[in-house]
């Protein structure tokens, strides 16, 4: 039996585990696996070691977050903040921002509408 399509498993709905995500690299130390998209959001789980860094950057997406666990410093436009397991982040579309992480960490991001650029490379 052939796979389902990405569009035929949209409009199904999607169950999703975690073992099936592909990880990629996607900075020294930070590895992401897409676990599931929809038609207008995706959801990412990030897995950081202590000292890596994301860059300063901005996109177009609003973006949701949750610390799982671990620690790391978040600056969001001109503020930054210590955040530990349990807090979490929204960034609006077109604000920069950028993470310095304190201790291994894991993080989950919700992005709308869907990046492309972190979708499954299986699924695209």
């Amino acid at each position: 039996m052939a796979e389902p399509t990405l569009e035929e498993l949209r409009a199904a709905g999607c169950l999703a585990c975690n073992a099936e995500a592909t990880p990629v690299e996607m900075l020294p130390g930070i590895v992401r696996r897409t676990l599931n998209e929809g038609a207008h959001t995706s959801l990412h789980e990030l897995h950081m070691a202590a000292g890596s860094h994301v860059p300063a950057h901005t996109h177009p997406h609003e973006q949701i977050g949750y610390l799982a666990s671990g620690r790391f410093r978040f600056r969001l436009g001109d503020t930054w903040r210590e955040l530990t397991a349990g807090d979490s982040w929204c960034v609006p579309g077109g604000v920069e921002h950028e993470v310095e992480v304190i201790e291994d960490t894991i993080a989950i991001d919700v992005f709308s509408p869907v990046r492309d650029e972190y979708r499954d490379p299986k699924w695209v």
